[in-house]
């Protein structure tokens, strides 16, 4: 550390000492430093032989910065911070004796004479709610995923499986399922969650936001610690140990983001030094009437400079294999969920936030440059060009975005009555008009399966045995569909109740045969994905699909092929979307082939009634449906069928 000049005469027990270099402050004045959690926040350190920590915080609009807390039994006044000479609005010090396991707050007197208690906005660790207290911390942690950190590039590769399990930690599993107070720790949810994942055959998980919260019902979207993991589960090392154990099981972690929006709470970012610092003063840009929080000023460059070195920070320190950025669409449109006169038009007249949009071009240029091996994915949900198109080709540069129009299509033609189907077949065939404009991932997230939507297995409409038919249709369908999957956790075995985050999953189900068997598909479908090249290395490209059969209108058919680049490893699947089976169905096939069934929805290990195909099948050289080539097949009862061919 090097000694800051004063004029001014300080406290003994504050010492002029500073992290931060000429060279540090112009990048995060110009919205360039990607590493500011090495310089910001709270730091244990030696200075002088006197163990203690070196604090630093910017509160330009500040007329006095103070640190309260165990260090001085919460007496203000005692630990006043030097601001810096350079107009940086950053106030720092070290004070010693400061110990791990120490609280404290900023005590900030503004200019206006108001003072408030704020929390650290770089803390790496704070007191589980309600307290509101950051802690001071030490991030050392031991790693021994190296095996997987070497290799993960073919792991989080386009070209890759990516089959996500969606979780909320502190709702996958509790100690008491009858008190929602109690959690495991991530050590104790890492021991249960990491084999039930590498058993299901998933490739990754999707943690929904695990940064410091104050509000458990806001499931993690409303942050007040950017840079700690939630005290709710234990430490930061309790964390790095949860992933690691993911790792060293060949399981990829993606971390959802939350860079629209945060919280009014008292210790949180809003009016952090009695001004508008970390959001838009002007609330038409400001406020997220929605959730009711604030947004965060993109045009501000030490706001970006806060904004990328976090996403940048769980991907250095935490080894995240990706980020699954929340609310996109807005963050990228002014008028977003505002009607007229709610909003201001840009510089240009426009609707679009130019300044987040450059904000998460530059996010997406500096993590694939700095982690070529990880992804970022879009939760996105309008028809904005390029969210996952190079940043060159004026796109955001994501590598993924969520494909919410599946989603909705499918989930709309799934509840209709199966008679009805037949004047709804454009609903799934619409899909693969626009496909391959993005790297798209199909969600079937949280979001389907709370207020008031239902549970998944209840959108399906029929008596229970075609409820549960339908289902594991829709199932095969999605892993069978070009794209990456998500699944939320509980739909993987046709949850019954909507997901509640005070309460566990309703695992007693598993004691009955029809949620064993949709567990047992959901197994299949990801082996089969993982396996199958021609399901995963064209899942982005149009040369991996193609149609065979969309005419069949009146009973509801779909049947469509998927391949590998070369061509030569092919699947057939045949979607039978109504109940009645159709026995000896003629399919009509561009080329002489052998077929044999690999999966089959209507299998009795999964529920099914038993209409398979078992032996070898091969096409006749006869003119079927404008085909040379004819295959014979069953397709059961609300069932899909798999075949591969075999010559």
């Amino acid at each position: 550390m090097a000694s800051i000049p004063t004029s001014a005469a300080r406290p003994a027990q504050v010492l002029p000492v500073s992290l931060l270099t000429d060279f540090d402050i112009s990048l995060f004045q110009a919205g360039k430093h990607y590493r500011l959690y090495q310089k910001l926040g709270c730091h244990l350190d030696t200075y002088e032989n006197q163990e203690g920590a070196y604090f630093a915080v910017w509160a330009p609009y500040a007329e006095q910065v103070s640190v309260i807390g165990t260090c001085n039994n919460w007496q203000a006044g005692v630990h006043p911070l030097f601001p810096r000479w350079d107009q940086s609005g950053i106030w720092e010090g070290f004070i010693p004796r400061v110990k791990a396991g120490d609280l404290y707050k900023y005590q900030i007197r503004s200019r206006d004479g108001e003072v408030l208690y704020k929390g650290d906005p770089y803390a790496f660790h704070w007191e589980t709610r309600p307290k509101t207290a950051s802690i001071a911390w030490p991030l050392d942690y031991a790693w021994h995923d190296q095996e997987w950190m070497q290799h993960r590039k073919q792991y989080n590769d386009l070209k890759s499986p990516f089959s996500v399990y969606e979780v909320h930690l502190g709702s996958w599993r509790r100690p008491d399922p009858n008190n929602h107070e109690v959690f495991y720790s991530y050590r104790q949810i890492a021991d249960q969650l990491v084999p039930y994942v590498k058993e299901m055959g998933f490739t990754h998980v999707e943690l929904m936001p695990v940064m410091e919260h104050p509000f458990d019902g806001s499931w993690g979207y409303q942050i007040t610690g950017y840079f700690a993991p939630t005290s709710r589960y234990g430490t930061p090392q309790d964390f790095m140990y949860m992933i690691d154990q993911f790792h060293q099981a060949g399981i990829g972690v993606i971390l959802d983001w939350v860079p629209s929006h945060f919280p009014g709470d008292a210790h949180g970012l809003f009016r952090f030094d009695g001004s508008h610092v970390y959001e838009y003063a002007d609330m038409r840009k400001g406020f997220q009437k929605d959730w009711n929080s604030y947004i965060f000023n993109y045009a501000r460059n030490e706001v970006r400079s806060f904004l990328l070195s976090n996403a940048v920070y769980w991907l250095d320190l935490y080894h995240a294999d990706g980020l699954r950025v929340d609310a996109v669409a807005s963050m990228i449109y002014l008028d977003y969920s505002r009607k007229q006169g709610e909003w201001i038009p840009n510089d240009r007249g426009g609707r679009e936030n130019l300044e987040a949009i450059s904000l998460l071009q530059e996010l997406n240029t500096i993590v694939y440059e700095q982690y070529p091996d990880t992804q970022t994915i879009a939760e996105e949900s309008t028809a904005f060009y390029g969210v996952s198109k190079p940043v060159y080709l004026g796109g955001l540069g994501f590598g993924m975005k969520w494909m919410m129009g599946w989603m909705n299509d499918t989930l709309e033609y799934f509840k209709t009555d199966p008679y009805f189907r037949q004047f709804h077949h454009d609903q799934l065939t619409f899909s693969l008009v626009y496909a391959f404009s993005e790297n798209f991932m199909l969600p079937l997230s949280h979001d389907e399966v709370v207020h008031g939507k239902s549970p998944m297995i209840y959108k399906m409409p029929g008596d229970d045995w075609q409820k549960f038919a339908n289902l594991r249709l829709l199932y095969a369908y999605m892993f069978t569909h070009p794209g990456s999957k998500l699944l939320f956790m509980g739909n993987e075995f046709a949850q019954t109740s909507e997901w509640n985050f005070k309460r566990e999953l309703d695992w007693y189900l598993l004691q009955y045969q029809p949620h064993q068997g949709m567990q047992q598909l959901i197994k299949q479908l990801n082996a089969l994905y993982r396996n199958q090249t021609a399901l995963h290395e064209t899942q982005f490209m149009p040369i991996g699909f193609e149609w065979i059969d969309i005419g069949d209108r009146q009973h509801s058919i779909f049947i469509y092929s998927r391949h590998e680049i070369n061509g030569y490893r092919k699947l057939l699947i045949a979607l039978n979307m109504t109940p009645v089976p159709r026995m000896n169905y003629e399919i009509g096939m561009p080329e002489n082939s052998s077929w044999r069934e690999i999966l089959n929805t209507d299998h009795p290990d999964f529920g099914g009634s038993g209409v398979l195909n078992p032996g070898t099948y091969q096409t006749q050289q006869q003119l079927c449906k404008g085909k040379p080539y004819q295959l014979t097949i069953h397709l059961p009862p609300l069932g899909a069928v798999i075949m591969e061919r075999i010559a």
